[in-house]
This record gives structure tokens, C-alpha cells and sequence, in this order.
């Protein structure tokens, strides 16, 4: 069962560092269907890989200067304070609405990114345009694409709209119990207007320090399986340490299609959820 799961978990972490999705999305599933673990033990392990994929990738993105540590953090702030909202209308909203007319929306966005799935290299504007509240916040940069051996200069725009958006993926992930990755990287890449490689650099930073805050209360519970972790820890950080390496060389536009299949996975849930 352990090298069943370090297998699983190896690839969970490689497809999370790489889509800025975490490992929790492949990893629950897994545990509870094929192994029967209850959702709590199985939530917590999630907790865990997305911890070790975000450890994992985090010094190679922080390194290849694709992690934006200030806008994590800006948006860090929308993420905290939608999940506190979201942990008091829990069961007040109807839920099974919510994830319908959600896991809608989610399908719609998945067909627009496979639509304009065209590499982030080959749009640039000409002059970067850098916004008020951007500079104010310096929330610009740059780094180096590996394909082309070029600069990739970027600006966040539509500041409000992503902020706004962070908070509403905060506030789902405590009234629905789904991860907050796919929503990160939704707000960073289709409304924040980032390169997508930088897009899933910063969301797997994101994700590490929201799951650090989170997996104290499975641990009180007592709901971690230590050697069930373990494994999970071990293989998601060696599968994210390779997707970490890796993703610099893959176009953007095959990671946007990859996140958009994802997308579509979980919009169907979310749908199947809503209505069953």
C-alpha cells in the first residue's frame, strides 16, 4: 500500500507544481476510493501534499524569479478573509446551488482558456503598461523564459477583480470543502492578466501557507494516519521538485490545456455535486 501511494503521490506532486493546482485534487480521491480512507484522513494527507508541493516548487520558482512573493501575499489577504466569511454562512447558503451554478461558471472558463491558450511569450504588449495601483504596490516584474531565452516583463491588472475574486474562492473553498488552487490560478492568469507560468509559481506558494494554517486543525482532531502522510509528503515532494525543473521548458499554451482539462474534471464534480 505505502509504494502504491508514493507513486501516486510522485505524479500528484508533479501535475501540482506544474498547474499550480497542488496534489490534493489527485490525492483524496485516490485515498478514499481505492484505499477507503475516511474524508477526514483523507483531507489531512491532501493538506499534506499540498504542503510538500509547494515546499518542493517553491525554491526552483523562487529561484527562476517566476514566484511573485509580494502579489502571494497581497492576494493572501483576500484568501484568509473569504475563508473566515465563508466558515460563517456555512449552512446558512445552500450549497448544492452554489456548486451548481460554480461548477458552470468553471466549465465556461475552462472553454475560454483552451480558446485563447496561445503562449504568454508570443502576447506581449509591446510597451508594458503598468497601472497606478500596481506600481504603488510594485506588483510588476519579470523573468526569463527558458525557450526562448528571452525576458518576459508583466504587469497585474484588474487589481480589484482579483482581489475580489480570492475572496470568493476563499469563501467557496469553506462553504463547499474544494481546494482554492484552480480559483488562484483563475484570479492570477484570466482576470490578473500574469503569465500563466507565473500564475502557478505564485499560486503553489499560496497554497503551501494556507494549507500550513489549516492542517493544525487535523492534527487536533487526530485525524493524521503519520505513515500515510509520510508517504504522501515523500512522494509529492519528489514529484514537485521534478515538475519544478521541468516547467520552464513546456509552453505555456500545453499547461494551459492541461489546467483547462483539470478545470473541466472539477467543474463536473462540482456539477454532479450541485445536482445529486
Amino acid at each position: 500500500m505505502i509504494v502504491q501511494i508514493l507513486a501516486v503521490s510522485i505524479i500528484a506532486g508533479f501535475i501540482g507544481s506544474l498547474l499550480g493546482i497542488g496534489g490534493g485534487l489527485i490525492i483524496i480521491p485516490f485515498l478514499s476510493i481505492v484505499f477507503k480512507f475516511n474524508m477526514h484522513q483523507a483531507a489531512a494527507a491532501g493538506l499534506v501534499s499540498v504542503i510538500a508541493t509547494s515546499s518542493g516548487a517553491a525554491s526552483a520558482f523562487v529561484k527562476d524569479r517566476l514566484t511573485h512573493l509580494r502579489i502571494g501575499m497581497f492576494l493572501q489577504l483576500a484568501t484568509v478573509i473569504g475563508g473566515v466569511l465563508g466558515a460563517i454562512l456555512s449552512g446558512i447558503l445552500p450549497t448544492k446551488i452554489l456548486s451548481l451554478i460554480f461548477g458552470i461558471l468553471l466549465l465556461y472558463n475552462s472553454f475560454l482558456m483552451i480558446k485563447n491558450r496561445k503562449s504568454d511569450e508570443k502576447i506581449q504588449p509591446a510597451t508594458l503598461q503598468i497601472s497606478k495601483w500596481s506600481r504603488k504596490l510594485k506588483l510588476y516584474g519579470s523573468y526569463l523564459d527558458k525557450i526562448q531565452n528571452k525576458q518576459i516583463e508583466y504587469s497585474a491588472q484588474n487589481i480589484t477583480g482579483g482581489f475580489l475574486m480570492m475572496t470568493l474562492a476563499g469563501i467557496l473553498s469553506g462553504l463547499l470543502g474544494i481546494g482554492s488552487g484552480i480559483f488562484k490560478v483563475l484570479a492570477l492568469d484570466t482576470i490578473m492578466k500574469l503569465p500563466f507560468k507565473v500564475s502557478t509559481a505564485t499560486s503553489n506558494f499560496m497554497m503551501g501557507v494556507t494549507a500550513l494554517a489549516s492542517i493544525s486543525i487535523y492534527i487536533a482532531r487526530g485525524d493524521i494516519v503519520f505513515n500515510l502522510c509520510g508517504a504522501v509528503a515523500v512522494g509529492v515532494l519528489i514529484g514537485s521538485t521534478i515538475g519544478a525543473r521541468v516547467m520552464p521548458y513546456i509552453k505555456s499554451r500545453y499547461l494551459k490545456i492541461a489546467f483547462a482539462l483539470i478545470l473541466i474534471y472539477t467543474a463536473v464534480e462540482m456539477i454532479r455535486k450541485g445536482l445529486f
